[in-house]
């Protein structure tokens, strides 16, 4: 790394290492943005590779299919010749204590069948090069109000160079995952003792910009509908979601196929239990983290190089069924693949006048993408409980970085969550598509309920 390059990333650390007890922020300076797409990726992460060669420098990322790929062969993995490095597990965890998170830690000692093989690292992240554009456009244009945002304009990183950790979670809130994606997949509660049932659900999400016409302060507009199992198919999801959610709550509505009926869902937001998740995930860890942030206190730590799941590929093989990737206390661990990546260490405490089932988070941000990876989260008498995993991998016909599984563990009652599985599910995820108002109206939820 160059001097100058080292100058800017010490300064960078340092003012993220000071806990912000305000989300007042100056707007970033021409010289500032000036550096995205040079001295910065373009969506702010520091390009070069770090001492030792082992996080490499981003080249562009992974940004075309393996040759003679086809979408029905579903997301198969670039790098089949990769190997293991090592395996980390029990007998030598707190030699690599530094690069781990404490769930991490927590999880290799509570569990006999956790254990973490690592790979090379492939900073594989990209995204299309007009959404680059748009990021360093307006760069210096959004800002943060209270803890909503103002002048977005589109971009999907309004804060390339965050100063607080409002800032850094308001990127993962709002990143590129293609403008529109139309998809099914399924998700399994898995009890301590090994038992799991199915649950489907087909999504459509579209984001404002993609729609035939725009809503003021809307972020994108959501449908789903639950496939499996039979107690809660035919139950149908609506999502309004707001950019700045405090001047402007989430509407949603729920079509109850028992009754027959829409009705409002206020409840689908913060630390409300969604249905077919027996209770492992609070409404604001769907996609790892949504919602209006305003219960906590966002700190921004600074970097770190920690090992995290990335091109996780292996659980994308069409050739898996779902009981060979299911086990007792979390999903086969060689189906796993952890490199080592720098990320945003973000920490959450909740404000004394707000309540939540969590009483501090921490969330590790892809300094590529700006996704969450991970998350331990505590209980409001400080005890770690559960400690979730996003594996990312490259979307290489869209160029979306995106989860091809969200893992959300127990440490309490050794259940888990894993969703967004594709092995059995034949139709091809689409990115890019587009969206009419009138189909994300309660009408519409109406029509398609009957």
């Amino acid at each position: 790394m160059n001097i100058a390059r080292n100058a800017l990333f010490q300064a960078i650390m340092v003012s993220t290492s000071i806990v912000m007890t305000s989300p007042a922020t100056a707007a970033l300076s021409e010289e500032q943005i000036a550096k995205l797409g040079t001295e910065l990726t373009p969506v702010g992460a520091n390009p070069d590779a770090n001492a030792d060669g082992t996080i490499p420098a981003w080249t562009g990322g992974l940004t075309s299919p393996p040759d003679g790929w086809s979408p029905e062969q579903g997301y198969t993995d670039p790098f089949p010749e990769d190997q293991v490095k090592f395996t980390i597990n029990r007998d030598n965890v707190e030699q690599y204590r530094d690069k781990l998170s404490e769930g991490q830690i927590a999880l290799i000692q509570k569990y006999d069948n956790f254990n973490m093989p690592i790979y090379q690292t492939r900073r594989t992240a990209a995204l299309p090069e007009d959404v680059y554009a748009n990021i360093k456009k307006h760069a210096g244009a959004v800002e943060l109000q209270s803890v909503g945002i103002k002048n977005l304009n589109g971009s999907n990183v309004p804060f390339p160079i965050p100063e607080n950790g409002l800032q850094a979670i308001w990127n993962h809130n709002v990143r590129y995952v293609g403008g529109g994606v139309d998809r099914e997949y399924h998700w399994f509660p898995v009890r301590g003792n090994g038992d799991y049932y199915k649950v489907g659900f087909h999504e459509k999400r579209v984001f404002d910009e993609n729609m035939d016409r725009p809503s003021e302060n809307r972020l994108l507009n959501y449908m789903a509908e639950f496939t499996n199992p039979p107690t809660l198919e035919g139950t149908i999801q609506l999502v309004h979601e707001p950019i700045d959610q405090v001047k402007e709550p989430r509407s949603a509505w729920i079509y109850n196929v028992g009754q027959r009926r829409v009705r409002r869902a206020p409840d689908l937001a913060y630390d409300n239990a969604n249905d077919g998740t027996e209770g492992l995930r609070t409404t604001d860890q769907f996609d790892a983290y949504n919602g209006a942030p305003d219960r906590y206190k966002w700190e921004l730590k600074g970097k770190k190089e920690i090992y995290v799941p990335y091109n996780t590929y292996k659980l994308s093989d069409k050739s898996l069924t779902y009981d060979e990737i299911l086990e007792s206390n979390t999903i086969k661990s060689e189906l796993m693949r952890y490199e080592l990546h720098r990320v945003w260490v973000v920490e959450a405490t909740l404000r004394e006048d707000s309540s939540h089932i969590y009483g501090k988070r921490t969330f590790y941000l892809d300094e590529d993408s700006w996704s969450v990876l991970m998350e331990d989260a505590y209980d409001t008498r400080g005890d770690l409980w559960r400690v979730s995993l996003h594996g990312l991998i490259q979307f290489y016909d869209a160029q979306v970085p995106w989860y091809r599984f969200n893992l959300f563990h127990d440490l309490n009652n050794g259940s888990y969550l894993v969703s967004n599985l594709a092995n059995e599910v034949d139709e091809p995820w689409k990115f890019g598509i587009e969206g009419r108002y009138i189909e994300f109206q309660p009408d519409a939820l109406r029509r398609r309920g009957r």
